[in-house]
């Protein structure tokens, strides 16, 4: 996976943007609604491939996680309880990533005020 799969994979959710708030080798997957807060869900690092992404995950199945795929990780610079590192090696399902994306901006788009939820439409977790 390419940094164009992981920036369309990313994208592909309501209010969402790419932001380099840490330079041009880290793109910055964020979550708004209108005049809310943009809070995190994924941070690629685009420096020597293969590429790393980290997600935001429910503390128990970053342990399943990291137990059952050597590509996942505590991520680096993030609190590892709830932060997982995904290695883009090729090993890695295309299918199991995507579904990690999307846990974590559901993670994420679950801490938001309520009026922003509703605003960006979300239905997640159990209907959101």
């Amino acid at each position: 996976m390419d940094a164009a799969e992981v920036k369309r994979v990313c994208l592909q959710f309501p209010g969402t943007y790419e932001d380099f708030p840490f330079g041009p080798d880290a793109a910055v997957f964020k979550v708004q609604a209108a005049g809310g807060k943009a809070k995190m869900f994924a941070l690629c690092w685009l420096g020597e491939p293969p590429l790393t992404v980290s997600l935001k995950c429910e503390p128990e199945l970053a342990v399943q996680l990291r137990a059952a795929h050597p590509q996942i990780n505590g991520a680096w610079h993030m609190n590892k309880k709830h932060w997982n590192s995904v290695l883009l090696d090729g090993v890695l399902a295309a299918d199991l990533f995507r579904d990690l994306v999307e846990d974590s901006y559901d993670l994420v788009v679950a801490s938001l005020p309520r009026r922003d939820r509703e605003a960006l439409m979300w239905k997640g977790l159990a209907g959101g």
